[in-house]
């Protein structure tokens, strides 16, 4: 029999827990929200308009249209007709749900877009761009820990509708919370350190597979440009609330990272002995194409530490003249970060959420 103390500990425990008891729903005139149940071949899309203590309500849109993909269904009927749609109810539990959409494994990737964000990692010189490429995993699916240093990043994610040139933004775009997840160790290892806005070294540290999940609402707005600023953008580690920022916030919005896009089109990075570049072909984005809006401040990473850098130079001086004294104040950091601990550690769960767009619960995994 549990003592009063365990019991007590175990009612706050589940009482703290970060996960959504209830996510406000966007109205149909303000936004569409879709979500998925079922698996490939076989999804049931959903209309939703409710998510309170641990499901989801809504209609069922394949018995309406026969389609199960929101963007081959918003590409064919169009906003009004999705959002005057009737038919058969569905009330699902939350741990049912699946990928909400089909995205592409190649997306645009922002860094240090947020002011404080910047400010903790030492970058001056951003925002910058970088190329992301790895497959979408769903909101509750584990984390891959490996033997790197394990961070994450929530960003709000805009998903292209259709293809569209990179020279003129899209009217609209979906919208899905995704975690930016990132090996720290193997991204140091691999940026210019003396040009950190370059780009080097990112699809490196953050493409391994697993690294990025998304959530389990996909929102297409009514009015992107007046909707996306307002989503409020929360990350919990355990039961802690580690980040937290209203898009607005964010120094370059949807088309100003699609300007930026276009001017770098044509840059490029190594990445897997191969050369990857922006998902832009032919002066084209394809649809489906995620483009990630930056994460706010509250990282595990917050720049180099002092005595990293110290001892780096001192490995320098003392004989390691054979590599530059920026290799050896990384190694410092990353041995350094080893032995405190401070990064996701297996077992570790990693909640995100956001009123309109639902959540993600994901746990770290060997």
């Amino acid at each position: 029999m549990r003592t009063p103390f365990i019991l007590i500990w175990s009612i706050l425990m589940v009482l703290s827990h970060p996960a959504a008891a209830k996510v406000d729903i966007a109205p149909r005139d303000e936004a569409l929200t879709f979500a998925r149940v079922g698996a490939p071949g076989a999804y049931q899309l959903m209309l939703v308009s409710s998510y309170v203590d641990g499901k989801v309500g809504g209609i069922n849109l394949s018995s309406v249209f026969g389609a199960d993909d929101p963007i081959t269904l918003y590409s064919a009927q169009g906003y009004d007709a999705i959002a005057s749609a009737d038919g058969p109810a569905m009330d699902v539990p939350v741990e049912d749900l699946a990928l909400p959409v089909d995205l592409t494994a190649s997306h645009i990737a922002v860094g240090t877009n947020f002011p404080a964000h910047a400010e903790e990692a030492s970058v001056e010189d951003g925002p910058f761009l970088f190329a992301k490429e790895v497959e979408p995993t769903a909101f509750n699916a584990p984390i891959p820990k490996g033997d790197g240093l394990l961070d994450f990043e929530v960003e709000l994610c805009f998903v292209a509708l259709e293809d569209f040139e990179i020279t003129s933004a899209p009217a609209q775009a979906g919208l899905i919370l995704c975690n930016d997840v990132t090996d720290r160790a193997k991204l140091m290892r691999n940026l210019n350190a003396s040009d950190v806005t370059s780009g080097d070294g990112f699809t490196t540290g953050k493409s391994a597979p697993g690294y990025l999940p998304v959530g389990n609402l996909f929102v297409i707005p009514r009015d992107l440009r007046s909707f996306a600023p307002d989503v409020d953008l929360r990350l919990y580690r355990g039961g802690e609330l580690a980040q937290s920022a209203r898009q607005s916030l964010a120094i370059w919005d949807f088309d100003e990272i699609l300007r930026q896009s276009a001017a770098r089109a044509d840059v490029t990075w190594d990445y897997n002995d191969r050369t990857v570049g922006l998902p832009i072909r032919n002066g084209i984005v394809p649809a489906r194409t995620g483009v990630l809006g930056g994460t706010p401040d509250g990282t595990i990473f917050r720049g180099m530490d002092t005595m990293a850098i110290v001892r780096g130079v001192a490995d320098w001086v003392l004989g390691g003249w054979n590599k530059p004294v920026t290799h050896w104040v990384i190694e410092r950091q990353i041995a350094r970060a080893y032995a405190q601990g401070s990064y996701l550690q297996a077992g570790e769960t990693i909640t995100i959420t956001a009123d309109k767009l639902g959540e993600l619960v994901n746990t770290v995994a060997e």
